[in-house]
Order: structure tokens, then C-alpha cells, then sequence
């Protein structure tokens, strides 16, 4: 009996080894055919890689297009400088204050410089590239910062995508685009690289005597009537407005960085309005004080050389000589960065100054008012 049973035990386990043993095969069968049929899906990878060297050369070519197409977003602006019969005139520059913008909205928002449309309610001409004109209204204007926005009655239209101005490398391809002499040459595509960055250049002009910060400088040829247009990237993105030229020097242009008036950008596209605040100061980053003034010596901040009798600052302790080293904690190097954080604030709005007074620190709160 005891061995009937031993050899009915022997007889079970081998039976159970027989069943684990055609588990494992089964497994291991499967695992294989798995893993196999992987590989032989992994095989097309190697063509993938030729698929993104050929996206990168797709890539290039829709940048090319993306010049183009960003050509078409540029517009002529004109005024009348002297009295004509038309504004369809054959004309001379002398005749015709001549310049260029850019389209920023669907709804006929269009950025150039100040000087070349005037200031705020002043009107001009604008020249689509099909040929279209409009009557543009200036509807808003710095020309310390020398940027204005025009509006046109128009909508349906195509328009260009601002970039990052703050991401931008010496050495990197550019692209102006503008009317330089006259219409005959309008929409001219000029190439070149980022020069410079954060430049200073010095201004006279009728006596009167400027500065202009931060700007972006390019080799890319920038002629009268270029002004206003856009210096855009490879991706045909804004990365600045073109403003001026260094006389008698070739090879020299320069742009406002885009990022300083984005916040007025998008006001006027989102909600058709802008409500600017008002500080009432204007500073100098320490790149322009030695040519004011070769005794002041400072390492952080910006300089203050005049207060706007109707600014808010002249209702508070601050003076000339002060120096501005952040606004709401965010540190400040130059003029272009304060004006820039002020164009996010409303008027009514607090915010705090951080000054350097004789090698004294201060806090100035102060309630910006209604340019």
C-alpha cells in the first residue's frame, strides 16, 4: 500500500514538472516572438532619423517662406510734408515724410516708429502690399522710446509674431525689412547677424541733445525708410523695431527690442486700448553717465536726470542724482526696463522704488498717475 502510494506520488509530481515545464517553453516562446517583433518595429528608426534631417531641411526652407510671407505683413507709412495735390502724387522724399511699419493684429494694428508717424491723433497714409491705402490714426506714441501704433480701418489682415527680444545671441542671423529711399523700393529684405546688444548711441538733432538705450545692433543694411519696420529671426518672428543708422559708417544699424513695448502691443490688440501709467522720471543706465558727467560713478541701477513737474515721482522724495536699483523688488539696469515695467501697470497702481542716495538706501512708495 505504501509503495502504491509512493509511485502514485512520483507518477503526480512528474505529471506537474510536465505542466511547468510546457508553462515556461509557452512563456519563453512568447517572450521571444514579443521581443522579436520589437526589433523588426524598431528597424524603421534608423529611416526616422533621416525623416527629422529632412524636417530640419524642410525647416529651413519654411523659414525662407516665413521671410516671405513676413514681407507681405509690411506696410508703407507716409505724411505729407509739404502741401501737394495728392497723396498719389509722383513725389520726392522732400514732399512725403516716407517710412515703414509692421502689421500686428488681424484688425489693422500697425507698429512703426515715432518719428515716423507723429504723435498721438496725428494722421498718415498706409500702403498694404497689395496696393490698398488707408487713412491711419496714431493712437498712441513715445518718442523718447521713439515707437507708435497706428490703427487702420481694416480687418481680415495678415500679420507678423512677435519673438522674445531677451533670447537672442550675438552672431545670430537677422532680417530687416522697410522701404528704404522710396516706394519704388518698398519691402527691400536686408541680411545680417546680431552685432551688438544693450547698445547706447548718442543723439543731436536740432541743438538738442539724446540718448537711446539698450538697442539691438545689426549689420544688416538699415536705410532711410527702413524705420519702423521689423529686424525678424530665422523663424520670422519681431525681434525689434529698425529706428536708425550711424552716419557715414556702413554696416551699422539698430533696433528697438520688441519686448520692450509688448505690453502696449497687446493692450491695443486685446482690448483695443491702452491706459498708460505715469511715473514722470527719466534715468540713465551707467553705460551713458560718463558722458554727462565723468565724476559719477556708479555699479548697479540707472540714474535719474530729470523729474516731470506732472509725474507722480515729483509728489514724492525723490531727486535728480538719486539712483534707481529696482522697482517692486525687480532689479533695474536700465531705462528700458523701468519704462517696460510700467507699461504692465495701471494708473492708481503702488509701487515701490528701491534707491541709492549718496550710498544710502531708501524705499519710495509711490501711486503712478495718467499719461
Amino acid at each position: 500500500m505504501y509503495r502504491y502510494e509512493k509511485k502514485e506520488s512520483m507518477i503526480k509530481k512528474f505529471f506537474y514538472m510536465l505542466i511547468y515545464t510546457a508553462l515556461i517553453a509557452s512563456v519563453s516562446i512568447y517572450l521571444y516572438d514579443f521581443y522579436n517583433k520589437i526589433n523588426i518595429e524598431e528597424e524603421p528608426q534608423t529611416n526616422n532619423f533621416q525623416a527629422v534631417t529632412l524636417s530640419t531641411e524642410q525647416k529651413e526652407e519654411q523659414s525662407e517662406t516665413a521671410i516671405t510671407d513676413v514681407a507681405k505683413c509690411v506696410v508703407g507709412i507716409s505724411k505729407i510734408k509739404d502741401v501737394g495735390e495728392s497723396i498719389f502724387m509722383s513725389s520726392t522724399i522732400e514732399e512725403l515724410g516716407l517710412g515703414t511699419g509692421m502689421l500686428i493684429s488681424n484688425n489693422g494694428y500697425i507698429l512703426t516708429n515715432w518719428h515716423v508717424a507723429g504723435n498721438k491723433y496725428s494722421s498718415c497714409y498706409v500702403t498694404l502690399e497689395n496696393g490698398e491705402t488707408f487713412k491711419g490714426n496714431t493712437v498712441w506714441a513715445d518718442s523718447d522710446l521713439d515707437v507708435a501704433i497706428v490703427k487702420i480701418d481694416s480687418n481680415g489682415l495678415n500679420y507678423l509674431n512677435l519673438g522674445d527680444s531677451d533670447n537672442i545671441y550675438l552672431g545670430e542671423t537677422v532680417y530687416a525689412i522697410g522701404n528704404p529711399i522710396g516706394m519704388e523700393f518698398q519691402r527691400t529684405v536686408t541680411s545680417g547677424i546680431i552685432s551688438g546688444l544693450n547698445r547706447t548711441v548718442k543723439l543731436e538733432e536740432n541743438g538738442n541733445l539724446s540718448y537711446m538705450e539698450g538697442l539691438i545692433q545689426t549689420d544688416a543694411s538699415i536705410n532711410p525708410g527702413n524705420s519702423g519696420g521689423p529686424l525678424i529671426n530665422k523663424k520670422g518672428e519681431v525681434i525689434g523695431i529698425n529706428t536708425i543708422k550711424i552716419e557715414d559708417t556702413e554696416g551699422i544699424g539698430f533696433a528697438i527690442p520688441i519686448n520692450v513695448i509688448k505690453p502696449v502691443i497687446e493692450s491695443f490688440v486685446n482690448t483695443g486700448n491702452f491706459e498708460e501709467a505715469y511715473l514722470g522720471i527719466f534715468a540713465y543706465d551707467k553705460q551713458v553717465i560718463p558722458y554727462l558727467n565723468s565724476d559719477i560713478d556708479f555699479e548697479n541701477g540707472i540714474y535719474v536726470v530729470q523729474i516731470m513737474a506732472d509725474g507722480a515721482a515729483a509728489r514724492v522724495d525723490i531727486k535728480i542724482g538719486d539712483i534707481i536699483t529696482a522697482i517692486d523688488g525687480n532689479i533695474v539696469n536700465r531705462m528700458g526696463e523701468l519704462r517696460n515695467y510700467i507699461y504692465k501697470k495701471s494708473p492708481g497702481d503702488i509701487v515701490e522704488l528701491s534707491i541709492n542716495r549718496s550710498g544710502r538706501e531708501y524705499k519710495v512708495n509711490i501711486k503712478l498717475g495718467k499719461k
